[in-house]
């Protein structure tokens, strides 16, 4: 049975798929949301929200992400860092995959990876669970309902959680697998309801694909000047550093909160909606995003509720801290209506750090801006992956190493190239903990943050005084309207200065040790940024 646009050309028996039950092509909102309800998927919410938990997976599972190792891809796969899967493991995987669907319901979303149709990617994404097809087509981007009659997949995503891995026979880790085949132009998921995995596997397989083309894939949010898309920024960031939150400020455009392109043409958004964090989210601090929690079709993902009231809790973090919601774009008011701009003006990187260590804003130039953006320090934060219950300390390359194909240098070099050409102001922020450490200090005041970053944005804080760091050689700003100038110095910030300096000659020797293995891939100048 079809549902919706479809291209009769194109359905899942001419890829193979064959002897399924019920196949609902292209459904809307009310009807995935009808479905997820009769199938007993979760509940229905305040406003038209869809209630969903997602069972013992709350995050995603980056170690059961495999690449399968063929001739085309063995040379450029950072095989140290993506667990490499047999041809044949996947040919088993994919057949027994196929035969427990048989019979099966199943939805099918057919959507586009990337608001620059210059580089964009078609994808099918083939899901066992209506919600899920209702988060994914929030997620990326959807084409008009006419050209949905003669669409083609240039790759496809088959999410089956009730399907679980045969780590002997698939050549896999454990029960659960997300696997990539780019010869085959295939990826399958299996053994997780967590619907992160499902924007995730297109991430990278973008990943993959753009800097063939000159493009910068990058783990970052952007947005651009109100009526000037030219002024743009971008704010790289793992989960949890504020990526979402900082990006949007009703004063700018947003031109997305996740995942974006920078090609020789500007910034593009990747995605079609956003993926918020809803842990202690107000509707003071953020009240754009907290009212996406009671607009209809939400998906509202493991959060604790009233069972009569069906009031949210944004405090309950019993299920999981990485609580969250999803929405398309279009229901944050100042999101840009192309989801694209210029080369950005300012290239933030936010990092959590969980140490006290770093200010709350630096200047780096550019060698520096490759330093820390190879380093990817931050702090995992709980519930973004299984088994982080506190914060700890990491480095995650790029930004986003889980997502990262190729090795860490080719994205470094892409966004060398890409500063040196168009040029950009670079900054560190840190949104983590200051007057201590994790369990000691406490967060960095997010209003302090917001007015540091406007003061960047709109140029006026390079005309501050800085000093120079003598722990990390960046330059910090002395005193900056609306900000605690003690804050500035987070030495000053510890009640034990003492104790500052032997958490930071800590810090220093973490990040000297953690780039030992760049250092043979590197130009001399980003070798002189170096620290230690």
């Amino acid at each position: 049975m079809t549902s919706g646009r479809v291209n009769p050309n194109f359905r899942l028996e001419d890829q193979g798929i064959s002897g399924l039950g019920h196949v609902h092509y292209n459904l809307l909102e009310p009807a995935l949301i009808e479905a997820a309800l009769k199938r007993g998927e979760g509940h229905l919410g305040n406003g038209g929200t869809f209630l969903a938990t997602t069972g013992k997976f709350t995050g995603r599972s980056p170690k059961d992400k495999h690449v399968v190792k063929t001739a085309s891809v063995a040379d450029t796969i950072w095989w140290d860092n993506n667990r490499a899967m047999s041809p044949e493991g996947f040919d088993a995987l994919h057949a027994d995959m196929l035969a427990h669907m048989k019979g099966k319901e199943y939805f099918v979303q057919d959507l586009v990876g990337g608001a620059d149709p210059a580089y964009a990617i078609n994808v099918r994404m083939v899901t066992e669970l209506a919600w899920h097809n209702l988060f994914i087509r929030h997620l990326l981007r959807r084409p008009e309902a006419s050209a949905l009659e003669t669409f083609m997949a240039d790759f496809t995503v088959i999410n089956c959680p009730s399907f679980l891995a045969n780590p002997e026979r698939h050549d896999c880790r454990t029960e659960t697998v997300i696997a990539m085949n780019f010869d085959k132009k295939l990826i399958l998921i299996g053994g997780t309801e967590y619907a992160g995995e499902n924007k995730k596997s297109v991430f990278t397989l973008l990943n993959y694909l753009l800097p063939e083309k000159g493009v910068m894939p990058m783990h970052c949010s952007a947005n651009h000047a109100i009526g000037n898309p030219v002024d743009a920024a971008v704010f790289f960031g793992l989960s949890g550093t504020g990526k979402t939150t900082l990006s949007a400020d009703p004063s700018r455009t947003l031109i997305g909160d996740d995942e974006h392109g920078w090609s020789d043409r500007g910034t593009f958004n990747f995605e079609g909606g956003c993926y918020a964090k809803t842990i202690n989210l107000s509707a003071e601090a953020e009240p754009e995003i907290y009212a996406t929690t009671t607009r209809f079709g939400t998906v509202i993902e493991n959060m604790v509720y009233d069972p009569d009231t069906l009031e949210l809790d944004f405090q309950d973090s019993s299920l999981t801290e990485n609580m969250r919601c999803a929405y398309p774009l279009d229901a944050i008011s100042n999101a840009s209506d192309t989801a694209l701009g210029g080369h950005p003006k300012n290239i933030i990187l936010l990092t959590c750090d969980a140490y006290g260590v770093l200010p709350p804003i630096s200047r780096l130039t550019p060698a520096q801006a490759m330093y820390h953006f190879l380093s990817g320090f931050t702090s995992k934060t709980p519930g973004t992956e299984r088994g982080v219950v506190e914060p700890e300390p990491t480095f995650s390359t790029c930004f986003g190493a889980p997502f990262m194909p190729r090795r860490p240098e080719v994205y470094g070099k892409l966004l060398q190239e890409k500063i040196a050409k168009y040029g950009a102001t670079c900054w560190l922020v840190n949104t983590g903990w200051t007057g201590g450490a994790f369990g000691i200090g406490k967060r960095m005041p997010i209003k302090a943050t917001r007015a540091l970053l406007t003061a960047a944005l709109d140029g006026s804080l390079n005309d501050a005084t800085f000093r120079k760091d003598v722990n990390f050689g960046f330059e910090v700003p002395v005193a900056v309207s609306g900000v605690d100038t003690t804050l500035l110095d987070p030495r000053k910030t510890w009640a034990d200065a003492a104790a500052y300096d032997a958490q930071a000659k800590k810090l220093v020797g973490m990040f000297s040790k953690n780039f030992e293995k760049y250092v043979p891939y590197i130009d001399e100048d980003v070798k002189a940024a170096a620290i230690g």
